[in-house]
């Protein structure tokens, strides 16, 4: 008979009120996708003749985005500045510091 076809991820829950089942459960589509999101994810398919599973790798993407967003400063001569550039993305980014246009090499 047609196997009935179950869907998981490993580790935790699918991700809550974003997964839809489609087409008599063979496909699962997740909606709004985020970084939370990837993970191994498996079907299993079962009937009372035994029962299969395959797992899928699930990998987000993300362009780099602010964890805090840099603020300008302003210093009277003889002050110390900290300037301060905290962003992740996926993969992590590389951080570089200009000045003027030029790099500049930090410690």
């Amino acid at each position: 008979p047609a196997p009935d076809i179950m869907w998981y991820k490993k580790g935790g829950e699918l991700p809550a009120g974003k997964t839809k089942l489609e087409n008599f459960n063979k496909a699962l589509r997740i909606s709004n996708v985020s970084e939370e999101d990837s993970g191994e994810y498996f079907c299993l398919a079962s009937n009372k003749m035994g029962s299969i599973r395959h797992t899928i790798s699930v990998r987000v993407k993300a362009a780099p985005y602010w964890l805090d967003e840099p603020q300008n400063l302003i210093l009277a001569p003889g002050e110390d500045g900290r300037l301060v550039c905290r962003a992740n993305g996926n993969p992590k980014p590389s951080i570089q510091w200009l000045v003027n246009g030029e790099p500049i090499e930090g410690e």
